[in-house]
């Protein structure tokens, strides 16, 4: 039998630890795998192709390496290294909601540290997966006491990996904590080491995405543009990457959502939801989805979108209730709310919902819900800080000021508002709060600036393409008279406008509160008074003697 060449095996090995270093994913993939299959590896070599495993998004061999791995360790004598594999397989389980099989392997972890120095760096790992588990019931004073101590032992003997992941895991505790100066001070200190190329790739994309998701979660809108960015072009240096570019693209959809580039937005939720089988990111994907495709006024897509984040196991609120409200359900949407509300303890879960309970309280004539929707929007905003959280609770104020009529108090909340919607430059949400302020502007009898609001606030919605805010300005800037060309009613004007904007008789009985048949018989009438058969010629009908 012919001798084996073992210096084709060291080459592999080498190919695979090069193409490691250069994130060449598919190529250290490849050659750790052959290296693997003539038994060369070592416990460390197997660490290395199990993180390979995982950047291509190939989860269930990267544990299924890892856990030999362990064993490799432990049959050369190593426990401590042993231990710290086993707490790697913990931490996976436990960010992937599987605490029971964690649990086991920090058992096992912990019974082989037994010997070991209460510091030992294995010791702070050993922390991560009871984080996890606290967090995961919103024990956030343990995890952030958790961190900090995880985070010292990383210090301590160098171990950046470490380091980042026990900080960040206490930067978002203090996040829920309302610490919200203090928690985001921590996150921009560990994105310092994360920019700084000084940890593991795999310890890069988790630190990359949870940071994000803390942004996200706490609404911290400015550092989440910032820091998804960030993971934008990291991810892009990296061409065959797998793992964390849904979670990138979910978030960069809703950062293009709210900065006003709906389609690209929508292209990158789409991209992410059909990644997100994999990851679970597909609920949050599909959600900006959703609240797109309501503003643009297509609102059976909208419904569909939403029910498929119920389905990806993700919160369709408070997008689906206020699409029972464009359509003309303010009962139903208030309901849903209210029952969201009923569930959601935290904050940040709480305060976008109590935005749209405002809204749809004012909308059924509930001013005390209204109120007190207003009074823990303000105290949010409050204790926070963030600008997000300032904008919602002061718009939720001039609204039910509007609504009681303190016109002076409702322009003064709106220009808040106003101020900082202009300051994230979050187009949509400025164009709103510009509609509201018209409304308490005419109200006082400022009509030219009510007319200068409404002007600016129809140019976004028009380049946004936000077909049911355009039919809203059309009939506040439009009001009804008492006479109309053709012997048109108010109600056949009201409806001839919606026609021209490119409404459906489905849309335009959602946005008036009537049937769509009620709709179809306007619509004949219409027809038949200004003489033509097709809406198109109705829209030029519209257009010629000043109606649209």
């Amino acid at each position: 039998m012919p001798s084996r060449d073992k210096s084709s095996d060291v080459d592999l090995l080498t190919q695979a630890q090069t193409a490691y270093a250069e994130r060449s994913w598919t190529a250290a993939f490849d050659a750790f795998s052959s290296a693997d299959s003539s038994g060369q590896l070592n416990p460390a070599d197997m660490e290395l192709f199990a993180m390979t495993a995982f950047m291509l998004g190939r989860v269930r061999e990267m544990l299924d390496i890892e856990e030999r791995a362990h064993h490799a360790y432990l049959e050369k004598g190593d426990r401590l290294n042993a231990a710290r594999s086993g707490l790697w397989l913990a931490m996976n389980l436990a960010s992937r909601g599987k605490f029971p099989q964690a649990s086991g392997w920090v058992e096992v972890s912990e019974r082989l540290l037994e010997s070991e120095p209460d510091d030992c760096i294995a010791h702070g790992y050993a922390l991560m997966p009871a984080m996890l588990r606290s967090a995961a019931m919103g024990d956030f004073e343990q995890v952030a006491d958790l961190g900090g101590r995880a985070a010292d032992i990383g210090r301590k003997f160098n171990d950046a990996d470490l380091t980042a992941l026990a900080a960040q895991t206490r930067a978002r505790a203090l996040l829920h904590m309302s610490r919200t100066d203090e928690g985001l001070r921590l996150l921009d200190e560990v994105m310092i080491s994360v920019t700084g190329s000084q940890l593991s790739p795999m310890a890069t994309g988790l630190v990359y995405c949870s940071i994000l998701e803390g942004c996200y979660e706490t609404h911290a809108f400015t550092r989440a543009a910032q820091w998804t960015q960030a993971l934008t072009d990291w991810c892009g240096e990296q061409p065959d990457l797998v793992a964390f570019n849904d979670q990138c693209l979910a978030h960069r959809s809703e950062i293009l959502r709210l900065q006003g580039a709906w389609t690209q937005a929508a292209t990158e939720a789409k991209r992410a939801g059909d990644a997100g089988a994999r990851f679970q990111i597909a609920a949050q994907a599909h959600y900006q989805l959703g609240e797109i495709q309501r503003m643009r006024g297509e609102f059976a897509a909208a419904e569909a979108t939403y029910h498929q984040v119920a389905l990806d196991g993700g919160e369709p609120m408070p997008g689906l209730a206020l699409l029972e409200l464009a359509e003309g359900h303010p009962e139903a949407a208030h309901t849903l709310l209210a029952e969201a509300l009923s569930e959601a303890t935290s904050p940040f879960d709480r305060i976008q919902l109590l935005a749209a309970f405002n809204e749809t309280s004012i909308a059924v004539g509930n001013l005390s819900d209204a109120a007190s929707a207003v009074s823990e929007l303000s105290e949010i905003a409050e204790s926070t800080g963030t600008e997000a959280h300032v904008g919602w609770a002061a718009q939720a104020e001039g609204r039910l000021a509007l609504a009681e009529n303190r016109l002076t108090q409702a322009v003064v909340h709106f220009k808040r508002a106003k101020g900082v919607w202009q300051s994230l430059s979050f187009p949509y949400e400025l164009a709103r709060c510009r509609v509201d302020l018209s409304r308490a502007l005419k109200a006082r009898g400022d009509d030219a600036g009510a007319v200068r609001e409404c002007k600016a606030a129809r140019s976004t919605f028009v380049e946004l393409g936000a077909m049911p805010d355009i039919r809203t300005i059309d009939m506040l800037v439009n009001p009804p008279r008492s006479e109309w060309p053709a012997g048109l009613t108010d109600r056949e004007v009201e409806v001839l406008r919606m026609v021209s904007s490119g409404a459906t008789n489905r849309a335009i009985a959602a946005d008036l509160v009537v049937s769509e048949r009620t709709i179809d018989r306007h619509v004949s009438n219409i027809f038949t008074k200004i003489d033509v058969s097709t809406r198109a010629a109705a829209t030029a009908w519209a257009i010629r003697n000043g109606l649209a």
